[in-house]
């Protein structure tokens, strides 16, 4: 009897986890991801909180000379750039840029994609066909090419290098949701839905969307990772955020000419996007496989 219960306890302990409560659970048992997570945390709180403790401006330029690519000093903990500025603050605010483009174009993009992939996947027939074909003309497309002549032609601040690296980012998504939504059109609850009159706005974003949560948190986890680096080449190359504003991409383009000189100039902002993408994606390794749909068996 004994172990009877005990079996029974253990049985109503496993049914007691929702889908959700298991993920977290394998999650937080995937090494990596957990290596990821505290970094993230680590590298989101150096760049919103270091501005508050370390208040000198990323912008203000010295009047004379003898401040221009100082050695780490107490006065400048990171040194200064080529004209002077103090790289610390620098690396604080483009931590702060590049971030928030990453989230922001890696956001948008899952979006505007879960939304074009739900309408596909619903309604089929020639709304299908159109925006697939869209879609395949896309992702035929040179992206980084067409990245530099966008940004050139839309402008340089941060809003547009987000609507760029938007423009060029959505289709993946828009072509997992739809293979997805493809499947759930076949199930049961899918047909009972439809046959009692429920809306296709209903059935799209009520019945449908919580089934894509799962591959639309693990894409966009790998989204900013990639929208990071996309927007640190861009301005590596001239044609994303313009000086005075910094960010972690063109801190390196102005870093280029001293890179056999003032090698300081490089690695901070180098490491720092290193780390960050290499975070994202041990975060979405994690995810992927926490969200495994074996996961109940």
């Amino acid at each position: 009897m004994a172990n009877e219960l005990t079996l029974e306890e253990k049985s109503k302990g496993r049914e007691s986890y929702s889908y959700w409560g298991l993920v977290f659970k394998r999650l937080r048992k995937h090494s990596m991801a957990m290596i990821g997570f505290f970094l993230l945390l680590i590298i989101i709180a150096v760049v919103i909180l270091g501005p508050l403790i370390w208040r000198v401006s990323p912008t203000q330029q010295p009047e004379g000379m003898e401040d221009i690519l100082l050695s780490p000093c107490a006065a400048h903990p990171f040194g200064t750039d080529e004209y002077g500025r103090d790289i610390l603050a620098r690396f604080l605010y483009g931590g702060r840029v590049s971030i928030f483009i990453g989230f922001m174009a890696a956001i948008s993009s899952v979006f505007f994609g879960t939304v074009i992939g739900l309408i596909t996947g619903f309604f089929g027939g020639k709304i299908d066909t159109v925006l697939m074909r869209l879609v395949d003309i896309m992702l035929s497309i040179p992206t980084f090419p067409l990245l530099i002549a966008l940004a050139s032609v839309l402008g340089k601040g941060v809003w547009q290098i987000i609507l760029v690296i938007f423009v060029f980012g959505w289709m993946g998504d828009a072509r997992l949701v739809r293979s997805v939504v493809l499947s759930l059109k076949e199930e049961e609850f899918s047909e009972a839905a439809k046959a009692i009159g429920v809306s296709p706005l209903r059935i799209m974003f009520v019945h449908y969307l919580p089934n894509v949560m799962a591959p639309i948190i693990v894409s966009t986890t790998l989204g900013i990772g990639g929208a990071i680096v996309y927007e640190a080449s861009i301005s590596f190359l001239g044609f994303g955020v313009q000086a005075p504003l910094p960010s972690w991409g063109n801190m390196l383009q102005h870093a280029q000419d001293y890179i056999f000189t003032h090698q300081a100039l490089v690695w901070y902002p180098g490491i720092a996007i290193f780390l960050t993408v290499l975070s994202f994606n041990f975060m979405g390794d994690g995810l992927r496989d926490a969200m495994d749909p074996r996961l109940y068996r």
